[in-house]
């Protein structure tokens, strides 16, 4: 085979693993905009109410349906909300049963503040595998590893 074939060949290889990872890396995840938001167990405001979720609440969106989303949470429960009460300001949520929010982007500084399982902190940016967030306590911003978090 000459290596212009070859070369085809690779790259159609890398495109599909490429393809492969897509949906990991283009997860379409939105948050509760209102102070409170039903999700339902089907698409309809006349459905039981499964769960009431706070604001900031991520969720990773699994299928469209009209002016209804079904999604899911960082534990894989599964329900609809209404397109309305969601919006696109990221947030993270806590999911190991501890995390310590910390002056900067590493281990080495100091801790500022501790989350707990299920808290949802307001995303300022990523940087590696750290996130700065918003402090629950509304004192300024700190870092959190991102292996700690769910969200986006």
């Amino acid at each position: 085979m000459p290596w212009l074939a070859h070369i085809r060949l690779l790259f159609l290889a890398a495109a599909l693993g490429l393809a492969a990872l897509a949906p990991v890396w283009a997860q379409d995840l939105l948050s509760a905009r209102n102070p409170t938001i039903n999700m339902r167990a089907a698409p309809s405001t006349d459905a039981e109410v499964l769960w009431r979720l706070s604001q900031g609440y991520p969720l990773q969106v699994l299928e469209r349906r009209g002016d209804w989303l079904r999604v899911q949470d960082f534990e894989g429960d599964q329900g609809w909300v209404a397109r309305s009460v969601v919006g696109d300001t990221p947030h993270h949520i806590v999911r190991s049963p501890r995390a310590n929010l910390r002056a900067g982007p590493g281990t080495q500084h100091r801790v500022v503040h501790t989350a707990v399982y299920g808290d949802i902190l307001r995303t300022v940016r990523r940087q590696g595998d750290w996130v700065q967030v918003q402090r629950p306590d509304g004192r300024g911003n700190a870092w959190v590893a991102s292996e700690l978090l769910w969200g986006w």
